[in-house]
């Protein structure tokens, strides 16, 4: 691993400013992009240390306050470990929040962290990848579909609802695709039971996307995050080789 340099940046949008943290090598050199998209709890200690992983290998990674709307991070305080007693008033907070930021929103947003990736001199020119986490998956996934020109690969792990039966279900826009895409599911997920698992893999294949999407046994919903009672050391280990692995052959 490389050294890594890590700093608070701000992307503007159509909408405002999004506060971001940008991570990179410590080298002055540019590396390919990754967009980092966080989990409900946001952008925090946790997502910052992932994405320094991931500079580490290589990378210039931005993890942007999807939730900028509403303020700077962190929106919601959160205690230094998620446990099961906090949950239930932390997500009191955080789901409104997370509901207003509909599908129309989101590809906006990609759009600006897109172009602000493709101007940051850290950056090389070219596609990017894209890493989401719970929620952070289905806005991977809608990024890879609105900018498909822009986007070489994708993953997503233990993201909830990405094919269920709504009418704007992420896995609906999956023929639009051209990275190769991964997917991490947990299996002991109540966002992401067998019948979307199962309706999801259809969709990429009849789509004929590059892809691979696995069952983690044993991990729940949030297995890669160690600030949380849901972290799964095994699956966590599990999800960067497969992560590792995406980015190195798409950039």
């Amino acid at each position: 691993m490389t050294a890594v340099h890590g700093t608070a940046v701000n992307i503007p949008t159509p909408d405002g400013t999004a506060d971001a943290y940008l991570a990179h090598p410590d080298d002055g050199g540019p590396h390919a992009a990754v967009l980092l998209y966080m989990d409900a709890f946001g952008l925090r200690p946790q997502l910052k240390k992932m994405a320094d992983r991931i500079a580490g290998a290589g990378y210039t990674v931005l993890v942007p306050n999807v939730f900028y709307r509403h303020g700077r991070a962190p929106v919601v305080e959160l205690p230094d470990f998620i446990g099961p007693d906090q949950r239930p008033g932390i997500f009191e907070r955080i789901v409104p929040v997370l509901q207003s930021l509909t599908p129309e929103l989101v590809v906006r947003d990609a759009d600006a962290y897109l172009r602000w990736l493709a101007a940051c001199p850290q950056a090389t020119d070219g596609p990017i990848g894209i890493t989401g986490y719970c929620m952070g998956a289905g806005l991977a996934l809608r990024t890879a579909c609105a900018y498909p020109d822009r986007v070489a690969a994708v993953a997503g792990f233990h993201g909830g609802n990405l094919a269920s039966d709504a009418a704007d279900s992420p896995h609906l826009l999956a023929d639009r695709i051209t990275a190769e895409v991964y997917f991490g599911h947990a299996d002991q997920d109540h966002s992401m039971p067998p019948e979307q698992i199962e309706r999801l893999e259809k969709a990429l294949t009849a789509a004929g996307v590059r892809h691979r999407c696995e069952v983690y046994p044993g991990a729940h919903h949030g297995y890669t995050q160690a600030d949380t009672n849901a972290y799964n050391p095994v699956g966590d280990e599990r999800h960067w080789t497969a992560l590792e692995d995406l980015l190195a052959r798409a950039l």
